[in-house]
């Protein structure tokens, strides 16, 4: 399976992904740019910009992408 394949999978299985996500679970280091590929490819995936608290109290933004379907 190819990173495509696998990001398209994983957010119709999942609903979503982000950065973490997708290196945690596929092994994936370059999501923004394989999203821009698939968006090119003529995939809609939408971006929506989230946040987190981390274990030492900052706040981090992160992208999170969906396939809309």
């Amino acid at each position: 399976m190819t990173d495509h394949e696998a990001i398209i999978q994983y957010m119709k299985d999942f609903g979503s992904i982000s950065n973490y996500e997708a290196y945690a679970d596929l092994d994936t280091t370059k999501l923004p740019t394989r999203i821009s590929e698939l968006i090119k490819a003529g995939y809609n995936i939408e971006k929506k910009w989230e946040k987190r608290t981390n274990r030492y109290g900052k706040v981090r933004r992160y992208m999170r992408y969906s396939l809309v379907t």
